[in-house]
């Protein structure tokens, strides 16, 4: 009795596909959970009964066993230490089953599974459903190579049979495995944290995705680029002359300038000219080279930037046309042919094609060219039309992505595409100026790729030392404009080069994000971030910027390969990833309040209650104020939360803005008499920009510590920048008598003006009524404070002949230390933040100008005389 052998394809097409090429279409097809079609044949020298049947994807799919499928008694955090099962991807289906009937008294088991990862994954899950996994019968499995499904490519592989590749199939387990464990966990957190808490994300699952997640973080930094972006106008000059009856417009060496008057006087000059002298004219044959073989992200790319097709959509078709045929194996991270590889046959194929036969015929009759030399990267060659189609044997947008792959593939073996670039070059009034013409001397590849084409441009014939007369100079104004949101091209070409997916993959994760409502495509298929998706990245990057960043994925995918070529043991990998997300989630998990105040800003009722304040310093537009305590500000257009200090009152600051980040300013006033007022930088206060400024101050930003940033506090009177008018450098006047705080001048405390410490509840008033005090930048002689200026009311002067003006050290002016006043009040850090804790000077924070503590024993330094 003949020998069976199975063979297993991983669509029924491709089985039949396999079928029909090995019986030359003689065979029988009976029904089962798929087709599976029966005939004899020779087999490795031997008469045997063939059966060929196929699976319909992955078999098994990776989950958690039922005791930690329930969300309200599992901690996520157990999930990274959780056992993992395999179970039927389809159970309705019967794979498992139906292949364990078949492989009944088969003595060979034939894989032809797709020839990638996820491919030689399935292949294991076969062999383990079909009984074939056991020493014995391992040597009797067998793995099919192959690039398409043409009778020609299916009978070479069956003549070079070869094992399955284990590394390979491991390789995918580890991914699946840390995709898993680590996307579940942080899912379900996010999402029983935030359903229920605000209206429309009641029913929402709130997704983390190791892929999806830094993918989207691409788009949301290309969001925040664009509503940050701050214009800046331009300016270009452009000649023109006529030159037998046609107008040219000439180009500007300078190109253009930020400086309207700096133009404007060039202009002049050239004007004043008003002739235009050729100084050189050059020629030089250029080519345009013909692309190498197509891969599937540059098919990707291509489909959704010229053809409109969605990545997911696009790979669906290839798939599609691969297994009937028309293409080769659309998976493929190859741009180079192999040299072998049969160009003449498969352009022959074309030869009848409407459309490119000739450009076909043509080649064929001149000796076509070799490809460009691409990337080998060890898998299959790049994607390749193997059959002749018709747009009505596919229908409208598999023709199109059919009929570009075809032309790319005849543009690979055409001619490059020559031309011939004239350059010349005129001057007048010391400007510079050009105008360039091409004109194609050879179409090549172009022919068959027009939307490649060399655009020509025809000059006129001009002489070296000619001089031509201006006809008009024109002043251009332009203005930089922001980037566009990125495109589906562009976003594949960041994930490819970030190590973001693989070829397979990186239509799932776009597919993912937009189906989850993170990203929204627009118009020119460009990808849009929604609120939900602007607002997750957000948080990540406030807690963990490594979560929403390529960085790990990229170093998981290394790890990755390093496992499918053998190199690394893949329960080491999964263990060593998994180590280090756990310590992301649990960081996560204590900070999860942070992205909390962005959601709840973000979809709170409170963040339409918010009255608008001061202007962000990133993209110019108005924050609002959230006065519900803690109190802070809210940036909408760049996801931020600011802090503010408590139990106060807060106001614009007279409009001003802080030199170092263009926020504007805020005035803080404590209630009562006696209560201080000083302003602040929103953005310096939460993010402070100097080493060493005391963190005493992170208590004004919410009297909670949970919620403290580090550093976070600094208002304008602990900001020792040296130029900054609100200042302590500016505003400071003299050591604090009380502690080593500095004594600040309140900007608004007039007509009671006064001075306070910036550290402790010391108040020091200086002469009332006067009109106006302020600082100066001189400093007193004797005890280095900073000379204040005061201007008295004419009504109330204590000055000789009704002088209003006079200029001193209060601590060594007898007339001004005669008009101060010390007092106490509260503390201020309890009634500012409520965790005043008494400690004394931070590092450099309360030194003002030259405050040394050898000069406090001098009377007048100590105030011992108030």
């Amino acid at each position: 009795m003949a020998p069976k052998v199975l063979m297993v394809a991983e669509k029924p097409s491709i089985a039949l596909s396999l079928a029909s090429a090995l019986s030359n279409g003689r065979m029988s097809t009976r029904r089962g959970s798929t087709e599976v079609h029966e005939f004899d044949g020779t087999f490795r020298g031997f008469h045997a009964h063939y059966k060929v049947t196929s699976v319909i994807g992955h078999v098994f799919s990776v989950d958690f066993p039922p005791t930690y499928q329930n969300w309200e008694v599992t901690d996520p955090m157990d999930l990274f230490q959780a056992s993992i099962l395999k179970a039927e991807s389809n159970p309705k289906a019967h794979i498992c089953r139906h292949l364990s009937q078949e492989a009944r008294g088969c003595e060979f088991l034939v894989l032809w599974l797709d020839c990638d990862r996820e491919g030689e994954n399935i292949c294991f899950e076969v062999i383990e459903c079909t009984g074939f996994h056991k020493m014995e019968a391992m040597k009797r499995v067998y793995r099919a190579r192959f690039s398409s499904v043409t009778e020609k490519d299916i009978l070479k592989a069956m003549d070079s049979l070869v094992e399955p590749n284990r590394d390979e199939a491991l390789a995918v387990d580890a991914r699946q495995e840390i995709d898993l464990k680590v996307g579940v966990a942080f899912t379900r957190f996010q999402t029983r944290y935030f359903q229920g808490k605000y209206g429309n994300l009641d029913s929402r699952v709130i997704s983390y995705g190791p892929c999806q997640t830094p993918t989207l973080g691409f788009c949301v930094q290309r969001h925040l680029q664009i509503t940050t972006f701050k214009p800046e106008k331009s300016w270009a000059l452009h000649p023109y002359i006529i030159k037998i009856g046609y107008e040219l417009k000439l180009e500007w060496e300078r190109e253009k300038l930020f400086d309207l008057d700096v133009t404007v006087m060039f202009q002049k000059l050239v004007a004043e000219d008003g002739i235009l002298s050729v100084t050189d004219i050059s020629a030089k044959e250029e080519c345009k080279s013909r692309p190498s073989g197509l891969n599937t992200v540059n098919m990707l790319k291509v489909a959704s930037s010229a053809l409109g097709l969605g990545p997911q959509t696009a790979m669906q078709i290839a798939e599609r046309l691969y297994t009937q045929g028309f293409i080769s194996y659309p998976r493929t991270e190859s741009t180079a042919y192999p040299a072998s590889f049969d160009f003449g046959g498969t352009l022959s194929v074309q030869l009848n094609n409407p459309v490119w036969g000739d450009d076909v015929r043509t080649l064929l009759a001149n000796r076509f060219h070799k490809p460009r030399t691409g990337t080998d990267a060890g898998d299959h060659p790049p994607i390749t039309p193997m059959r002749l189609a018709t747009e009505d044997m596919l229908g409208n947008d598999a023709w199109r992505l059919y009929q570009y792959i075809t032309q790319h593939f005849i543009g690979t073996v055409s001619p490059d595409c020559k031309y011939l670039r004239t350059k010349v070059e005129l001057s007048a009034g010391g400007e510079s100026f050009n105008c360039i013409g091409l004109q194609v001397i050879d179409e090549g590849f172009t022919s068959i790729m027009p939307w490649m084409a060399v655009n020509e441009k025809n000059l006129p014939q001009f002489s070296k030392g000619e001089r031509i007369k201006i006809s008009k100079i024109d002043l251009y104004e332009g203005s930089t404009t922001p980037p566009d949101y990125l495109s589906e091209s562009e976003i594949i070409s960041l994930m490819e080069k970030n190590g973001i997916g693989t070829d397979a993959s990186i239509p799932v994760h776009i597919n993912n994000i937009c189906e989850r409502n993170y990203v929204q495509v627009q118009g020119g298929r460009r990808l849009v971030p929604t609120a939900l998706g602007i607002t997750l990245i957000r948080g990540y990057q406030c807690i963990d910027p490594d979560l929403c960043l390529p960085d790990i994925r990229s170093f998981i995918e290394q790890q990755i390969t390093l496992i499918a070529k053998g190199q690394a043991d893949h329960i080491r990998v999964v263990q060593h990833v998994l180590q280090q997300f756990t310590q992301k989630y649990s960081y996560f998990v204590k900070q999860i309040e942070t992205m909390d105040e962005l959601f709840e800003a973000q979809f709170s009722p409170l963040a339409d209650s918010g009255r608008l304040l001061s202007k962000c310093g990133k993209c110019v537009r108005y924050m609002k104020y959230i006065s519900t305590q803690p109190s802070r500000l809210y940036c909408g257009t760049c996801e931020e939360v600011y802090h503010l200090p408590q139990r106060g009152t807060i106001k614009l600051y007279k409009e001003l803005v802080c030199p170092l980040d263009n926020f504007e300013l805020l005035l803080f006033s404590l209630a009562g008499p006696e209560g201080k007022s000083f302003p602040l930088c929103p953005y310096c206060y939460n993010s402070p920009p100097f080493e060493g400024i005391d963190t005493l101050f992170g208590a004004l930003k919410t009297g909670s510590s949970s919620k403290l940033g580090k550093g976070a506090g600094m208002p304008c009177f602990l900001c020792p920048h040296p130029t900054c008018p609100h200042s302590l450098i500016a505003q400071g006047v003299c050591a604090c008598p009380e502690c080593n705080g500095t004594l600040v001048l309140d900007p608004v405390s007039a007509p009671k003006w006064r001075l306070y410490c910036n550290m402790c509840n010391c108040l020091v008033y200086l002469p009332q009524g006067a009109h106006k005090i302020s600082t100066t930048r001189d400093r007193c002689p004797e005890c280095d404070s900073t000379i204040i200026e005061v201007d008295f009311n004419k009504k109330t002067t204590p000055l000789s002949d009704g002088a209003t003006l006079h200029v001193g050290c209060i601590l060594c002016d007898e007339l001004l230390h005669s008009l101060v006043e010390m007092k106490h009040g509260k503390s201020f850090l309890k009634r500012v933040g409520g965790r005043g804790r008494g400690r004394g000077r931070g590092r450099g924070a309360g030194r003002g100008r030259g405050r040394s503590g050898g000069k406090r024993e001098d009377p007048k330094m100590s105030f011992r005389d108030f």
